[in-house]
């Protein structure tokens, strides 16, 4: 019998999880469907448990909703128990779990795809949402030189950084918020945008002189060149986009449903030539 899985968001039409998972499914000789899920603004809750009662086995959850699914699900697992969001649910019988894949797949990109390892580095992690929530664990435990959160509200940003305190030990000089306004004469050595930024063509407003030498400037936003990697491009760093990033994250939700770990790289490719 065929397994039923989904991703759900809204807007969710431009996902590639149902192609990648499709692949998952082929390379390992996994029987599954994979669809998209639209559910509106305001009805999350109801969207989800109607694909659980009508026999889903698991849910990708995308923007805007990794808050709601940590409050929908009836345990949490993993880096999610911390993350306040989920973007993996594993509907298991008599309950249902949350996980957080996101900084798995993020750290697995940059380590293993990108050949850039955290240990040391000086890292900005721009955006409050629910996808910063999900990367900040996995980056601190790479054991970085600091963390700093910019966000155009400073007053979200310090309360992810308080809500990560207890974490603070991992990074050689802790972590901390600023306002973009106070990143100027700060270099770093990998700089994240986390926020939606990319789909919307806005730019994040980082000062010029924002990159250490052969910095990262790595985008979660997949599939465009976008303002901020424009911007690094010209200004000497490297840049990436979240393809990696996105496939990383799908294997590792891939071997929580179905206990076995696809390899990624041949997926990424794929993707890469469309």
């Amino acid at each position: 019998m065929t397994d039923r899985y989904a991703v759900i968001g809204n807007p969710v039409e431009h996902s590639l999880s149902p192609a990648i998972h499709a692949e998952f499914a082929r390379a390992t000789g996994q029987d599954l469907d994979y669809r998209r899920i639209l559910a509106p603004l305001d009805g999350f809750r109801a969207a989800a448990l109607k694909f659980r009662d009508q026999g889903g086995k698991g849910l990708n959850v995308t923007l805007p909703f990794k808050h709601a699914a940590w409050n929908l699900v009836e345990a949490h697992s993993g880096f999610a128990m911390d993350a306040g969001a989920v973007n993996t649910i594993d509907f298991r019988e008599g309950g249902s779990v949350g996980h957080n894949t996101d900084g798995t797949g993020l750290v697995r990109d940059l380590k293993e795809n990108l050949g850039n390892p955290l240990r040391g580095r000086r890292v900005l992690l721009m955006g409050s949402g629910g996808a910063t929530y999900g990367v900040m664990e996995p980056l601190l435990r790479e054991l970085p030189d600091f963390v700093v959160v910019a966000n155009r509200t400073l007053e979200k940003a310090v309360a992810l950084v308080g809500h990560f305190e207890k974490f603070q030990k991992f990074a050689v000089r802790g972590i901390a918020a600023r306002p973009y306004s106070a990143l100027a004469g700060t270099r770093f050595d990998v700089v994240i945008n986390a926020t939606s930024a990319g789909l919307a063509d806005v730019m994040p407003p980082l000062p010029d002189d924002i990159f250490a030498p052969d910095a990262l400037a790595y985008e979660m936003v997949y599939g465009r060149r976008t303002l901020f990697m424009k911007f690094a491009l010209e200004r000497g760093a490297k840049t990436a986009d979240g393809l990696g990033m996105l496939v990383e994250q799908a294997a590792e939700s891939f071997f929580i449903w179905r206990g076995v770990r696809p390899e990624t790289k041949p997926v990424i490719e794929m993707l890469r030539k469309k």
